[in-house]
């Protein structure tokens, strides 16, 4: 059951990772696209992502509940849903190719 529930996890992964990357790439104009796509996004993959499990296990330990180190992912999500609401335009429509 647990690879089960393992394969379900990836295929909600892969559904989100698939899109992410054309939705990113259409935020910038083209000529400054890689490195303001690949920047933040590396940065806050492995800060946000990559320190979750020792803050988490952090957070349990100090407040002695198992479930006190899932506030740190909630918190983290529901800014950057907050964030992507305010600041991130549409851009379907817009010519995204700068001529010079």
């Amino acid at each position: 059951m647990a690879e089960v529930l393992l394969v379900i996890m990836l295929v909600y992964v892969t559904m989100v990772y698939g899109p992410i990357a054309a939705f990113l790439v259409e935020l910038f104009p083209t000529k400054i696209r890689y490195t303001s796509m690949s920047l933040p996004y590396h940065i806050g993959n492995g800060w946000f992502g990559g320190m979750l499990p020792l803050l988490a296990t952090a957070m349990v330990a100090s407040a002695g509940n198992i479930y006190y180190g899932l506030w740190y992912p909630i918190v983290v999500a529901i800014a950057c849903a907050i964030i992507g609401v305010l600041f991130l335009r549409d851009t379907r429509g817009t010519e995204l190719e700068t001529v010079e």
